[in-house]
């Protein structure tokens, strides 16, 4: 079968390996669609933080089961499915409590062990989630968007209260039109423009701030002085989110989305003062991935726009570093197999 390596930073290449063969436990999935998400990005740019090459990239993924065990969730050979792409250990503290999406031994598809760039792939029928009635596009989406919708969860969003979102990236857009769907009142901040026009359209989003604007006296004007309750960060940018602390309103809660190779410092008396609440939010659970399912079923994202760009399987290595110019303008890329 055919694959596609990161053998080292700026290099990907195609290399041709034997089919997988399904172990006890395991399906055996064709591939038909590949996300091309910030972790690839990263992975290709060399500051992907858990990262070892070389490495078969690809975790956002959709496709086929050729091969699958008989099993309790009644899935069957040829249903369309969705990667859950996170392999925990089911043993650990986490695991046991439920959050088996920050296993302490956590292996992630294309990040820690070969993920799904290729056209066939093994991983525990566990893993699956039925995506019957979407396109494979959409079953290829639900992983990311599943990443936003659990942070969303974590957050515990009010009817009506203000919610800012920094970064009107794939991962933001997410977590705003999530936090429309909890009855939010969504800012968003970026500063791309036309991003944050992206965001108001497809998002809905109620404010747009653009952060070269002035944006903390712009948030005091809409919020009354009181500034947003919640607050996700979704750059990976340190100098973001070191700002974001400056965002959030007394007694609120700061979620950080994205993942930064880098420390991240804060002013602790400030901190204190507002009793701020600081929360990371890692991956997805089975619970995300089916909620984000069924959102898509009811049509209440709208992932047309949100695909903009788009290669076979045979054209990717020419065309990945044209979508990694920002004259490309790319939201997100999607792979045809």
């Amino acid at each position: 079968m055919k694959s596609i390596v990161c053998e080292q930073p700026n290099q990907l290449k195609k290399v041709e390996s034997k089919k997988p063969i399904p172990q006890a436990g395991e399906a055996l999935i064709r591939i038909q669609r590949i996300g091309i998400c910030g972790t690839d990005i990263h992975a290709y740019g060399g500051n992907q933080p858990f990262f070892t090459y070389p490495r078969v990239l690809g975790h956002e993924l959709s496709g086929y089961i050729e091969f699958i065990p008989p099993n309790e969730l009644g899935l069957k050979a040829d249903d369309q499915v969705s990667i859950i792409p996170y392999m925990e250990c089911g043993k650990c503290i986490a695991c046991r409590n439920g959050k088996t999406n920050c296993c302490t031994d956590m292996k992630v598809l294309g990040v820690h062990i070969e993920g799904g760039m290729s056209e066939w792939i093994t991983v525990p029928y566990t893993h699956l989630v039925r995506a019957e009635g979407l396109t494979l596009d959409q079953a290829a989406m639900v992983e990311p968007l599943s990443i936003g919708a659990h942070a969303v969860r974590r957050a515990e969003i009010q009817q009506g209260e203000f919610v800012l979102v920094i970064g009107a990236g794939p991962i933001g857009l997410g977590v705003m039109a999530f936090a429309k769907d909890q009855g939010a009142k969504v800012i968003a901040m970026d500063v791309n423009n036309e991003r944050l026009v992206f965001a108001s359209e497809w998002a809905k989003v109620d404010y747009t701030l653009n952060v070269l604007d002035n944006p903390f006296d712009k948030l005091v004007e809409l919020t009354n002085g009181e500034m947003p309750t919640i607050v996700f960060d979704a750059t990976g940018n340190v100098k973001s989110m070191i700002e974001a602390f400056n965002y959030s309103a007394h007694g609120g809660k700061l979620i950080y989305v994205g993942l930064v190779k880098a420390d991240i410092s804060f002013n602790d008396p400030e901190f204190h003062k507002r009793e701020l609440t600081l929360m990371g939010s890692r991956n997805a659970t089975l619970e995300d991935f089916h909620y984000v399912v069924d959102t898509l079923k009811c049509k209440k994202v709208d992932l047309n726009r949100y695909i903009t760009h788009r290669a076979k399987f045979d054209q990717l290595i020419e065309q990945f570093e044209d979508w990694l110019t920002p004259e490309a303008n790319v939201i997100k890329a999607i792979v045809e197999v």
